[in-house]
């Protein structure tokens, strides 16, 4: 299969300006560029991919990992000062004219970050009177000082004495002996909360004073020190939820005095048992950051030295997310090997690399290894069904997700492995398992079913603004686009329910809410995909989110959406153009208008446009999502593969090509279907 095309005879090679990457400046006719600007594509994907079959590229967030790290290392008296020099040194370039920092490129400052900066440098030596500091704690007290900050940053001065412990929400290991069939339990929150929180819960009850080897205080960015129980006031009217969960909260702060608690050493064990139980089967709590710092402090307070195997162990987990950079140390939030080898595999695929080609066997090699077949914490609420999911990161195995198996099962099934059995046995199990994953509402959820009890986010520690995990339109849509590639029809009862959720949730302008994925422009995307593989994408709702997008579209012809659109509903869709958000806008296009339409056609141009020689594509901004409001994500592979997977699908939407399908699990019946194989 030719892939590369005649780079010489159709192509110019520039430097674009603000990266110095050299460009291609494509001089041929639309289809030569598509076949160069695919090949390269290919070509550079191809040379990612790592020896053992997966891709894995760098996940980025904001500096309050790196502030919180500092922290972490100081009270493990592991803080080696080169160390905690480069990380002080990444703090310290990423702050803003302001004198503050942001959570996501290009945003405005936010308290907690700065406030945590402000810490943390401290910490690493610098002094209060340093002009950089001085800016920061005036910021701080800008945007509301230390007393409006979230529960978890004034939870983690707590534990350093920094803050008194009245500042903290009562977070009772009580908590973990609360029946499942009970409105609270933890089970009723999201899964990452309760990897936050059961560690923090066995914290709360030892309340440790951890003293630093030099004390810092952060007096100094309090606004009004009377008013330290600001985040505690009263809503104004006299009953809400929010006014609730306070009197509940203050109750149980009088209960923390009382020295006589008959429950509190049955609890602890409880929360103990929790913890050690999930560090076993994965490579960290939850494989994700806070949750796996907050486990290494519990170990700790529950008397396991920093040295200890166990405690050990898990400090090496979370110490291979550091990624050091010449002068500066980054930390990674958790790694997505499993959700960037599927998107990959995908792309490929769609941009024509043969079925049984070497890089998409070792892939499939290795996501069946990966295959989750063992027990987990979905099944506390979905206790019939059998696992078969796969999860994000290496090894997660009490939480695999919704949108990763979704994905893994798409990019599996357009690989002609050797071993089809296996294959199917594979895709069998994953299928059932998403199906059983439905939530009562229609839609699917990230990794809970029917985790959906919104009083919950009234709680005083629930400020994180993700602690239920509910249906969402963007992993609905995967699933049901999982289901419509597997000849699921629209009037099956599943896909129905899957639809009617998501017409609920379109906006009166038109697109879909992207809770994992930035932001408006990715949901429509997703939506307007899936409804395609399941002959929907004629409706008039759907014909409605096309003329969203077409009105969105920049003039460059890309497609951008700022992060602010979480803020101000009014920014829907407005934002610089971007690799992968218009690879969005174009995937959502094409699943919903003809093939030239002039949309269309001025998005394949941009893409083109903006692709570096090497096949790659430059995205500065943050584009994925963790908690939104909240916690933001840029993930280095988007800019590549979801630009190459449009690139391809519009070039094969043309060609009328036909793809090869290794299985189709249907509703009721497993069959399998010998395919032709095409390049789509």
């Amino acid at each position: 299969m030719h892939l590369k095309g005649n780079m010489a005879s159709s192509t110019r090679i520039g430097v674009e300006a603000s990266t110095g990457r050299p460009q291609i400046a494509a001089t041929g006719t639309l289809t030569d560029q598509l076949a160069d600007g695919i090949g390269r594509g290919v070509e550079h994907l191809l040379s990612l991919q790592a020896p053992e079959g997966y891709w894995l590229g760098e996940l980025e967030a904001d500096t309050t990992l790196e502030s919180d790290y500092i922290f972490y290392l100081h009270i493990l008296d592991k803080a080696d000062p080169e160390r905690v020099g480069k990380l002080a040194n990444y703090i310290r370039r990423r702050q803003l004219p302001d004198g503050g920092w942001n959570i996501y490129f290009g945003g405005p400052s936010e308290l907690n970050a700065t406030v945590k900066a402000y810490f943390a440098l401290k910490l690493a030596g610098d002094r209060a009177d340093q002009a950089h500091m001085e800016r920061a704690r005036a910021r701080v007290l800008e945007l509301g000082g230390l007393e409006t900050t979230n529960s978890y940053t004034r939870f983690y001065l707590a534990l350093v004495g920094a803050v008194v412990w009245d500042m903290v929400p009562a977070i009772p290991p009580e908590l973990m002996l609360l029946p499942s069939w009970f409105a609270i339990n933890i089970y009723e929150m999201s899964s990452w909360t309760r990897g936050i929180v059961i560690p923090l819960a066995i914290l709360y009850a030892h309340k440790p004073y951890w003293k630093l080897p030099e004390p810092v205080r952060v007096d100094e960015l309090f606004r009004d020190s009377t008013c330290k129980a600001a985040a505690f006031n009263w809503d104004d009217r006299f009953f809400t939820w929010r006014n609730v969960f306070l009197a509940l909260d203050r109750a149980l702060k009088v209960y923390e005095r009382v020295p006589w608690k008959p429950l509190r050493q049955r609890a602890l064990r409880q929360a103990q048992s929790w913890l050690l139980e999930h560090l076993e089967r994965s490579d960290g709590l939850g494989a994700i950051y806070p949750a796996m710092m907050n486990a290494i402090f519990a170990l700790v307070a529950l008397g396991y030295s920093p040295d200890d195997p166990l405690t050990a162990r898990e400090i090496g987990q979370l110490a291979r997310y550091e990624i050091e950079d010449g002068e500066t140390i980054r930390l990674q939030p958790c790694i997505s090997p499993v959700w960037d080898t599927a998107i990959a595999m995908v792309a490929l695929e769609e941009a024509g690399l043969p079925a049984d080609h070497p890089a998409l066997i070792r892939a499939t090699d290795w996501l069946l290894k990966n295959q989750v077949l063992g027990s987990g914490d979905w099944q506390i609420k979905n206790r019939k069904a059998k696992p078969g999911g796969w999860v994000f990161e290496f090894r997660n195995d009490f939480y695999p997700d919704v949108d990763d198996t979704a994905f893994v099962l798409m990019a599996l099934q357009r690989v002609d492995y050797p071993d089809r059995t296996r294959l199917t046995f594979a895709a069998r199990r994953g299928v059932d398992w998403l199906l059983s994953m439905q939530n009562r509402d229609g839609g699917w959820g990230a990794f809970d079913h029917n985790n959906d009890r919104y009083i919950l986010t009234q709680i005083p520690f629930s400020d994180h603004n993700a602690i239920i995990d509910p249906s969402s339109a963007d992993v609905t849509a995967r699933v049901l686009e999982c289901l419509g590639r597997n000849g699921w029809p629209a009037t099956h009862r599943v896909v129905k329910r899957g639809v009617d959720y998501l017409t609920r949730e379109q906006t009166p302008e038109g697109p879909w809410y992207g809770r994992w994925g930035v932001n408006y422009v990715y949901g429509t995307s997703g939506v307007l995909r899936a409804l395609e593989t399941i002959a929907l994408s004629a409706r008039d709702y759907c014909q409605h989110a096309v003329a969203w997008l077409r009105a969105t579209q920049n003039e460059d012809g890309g497609f951008g959406e700022s992060i602010a659109s979480y803020y101000e509903p009014k920014l829907k869709g407005q934002g610089t153009s971007t690799p992968s958000q218009t690879a969005w806008g174009l995937i959502g296009l094409l699943a919903a208008t003809e093939e030239d339409d002039p949309a269309v056609r001025k998005a394949v141009r941009h893409l083109l446009e903006q692709q570096n020689a090497d096949g790659s594509w430059d995205e500065r901004q943050f584009t994925g999502t963790g908690f939104p409001g909240v916690f933001y994500l840029k993930y280095h592979l988007y800019r590549n593969y979801f630009p190459l997977y449009a690139l391809s699908r519009y070039r094969n939407v043309l060609q009328g090509a036909k793809e090869f399908h290794a299985f189709e699990i249907r509703p009721g019946r497993d069959h399998l279907r010998g395919a032709t194989r095409g390049n789509g």
